[in-house]
């Protein structure tokens, strides 16, 4: 199965699923605001690290632009809670070990990595708008500067 992104301008699929702390997440609830909601291969690993700690030392700049953050990937939501924990994560992890979410929105697929080929999320970030619909796909994320790129178009839709 190829990995198939969803596009800007359609409406982004429902989340039902728990964060790190065993609450419901869902989109509906963001309903207003914007959300990035970023996708990411796997807890605690050094570039999922990475991005979300720019995340976390960026989260109040989103917050002034009144933009929420969602991490998802597949991991459970006891190795979600650890991983928030130890790099005091501000925002919530969504669990998805059913896949439900990565095979939604279409960062679920075969992967490479050092010749090896397997099944894996992708870093791929969505820009979901008050209305509930993708406002901008990045599809190819790079975990260094990623939090900033996203502030830098967030900021110049404000001004």
């Amino acid at each position: 199965m190829s990995i198939s992104i969803l596009k800007e301008g359609v409406t982004a699929p429902p989340i039902a699923a728990q964060d790190q702390d065993g609450k419901a997440v869902s989109l509906e609830e963001y309903r207003g605001r914007k959300v990035v909601l970023y996708f990411y291969p796997k807890d605690d690993t050094p570039g999922c690290t990475k991005e979300a700690c720019a995340f976390r030392d960026n989260f109040p700049n989103f917050n002034k632009l009144g933009v929420d953050i969602l991490g998802v990937s597949v991991d459970n939501e006891t190795k979600h809670k650890k991983f928030a924990e130890k790099f005091t994560l501000p925002f919530r992890l969504v669990a998805d070990p059913d896949k439900h979410i990565v095979e939604a929105y279409g960062v679920w697929g075969q992967k490479k990595f050092m010749g090896r080929e397997y099944m894996g999320t992708s870093r791929v970030t969505y820009l979901i708008n008050e209305q509930g619909v993708i406002e901008k796909v990045w599809p190819k994320v790079n975990p260094v500067g990623h939090a900033e790129e996203l502030l830098d178009y967030l900021q110049q839709k404000t001004s």
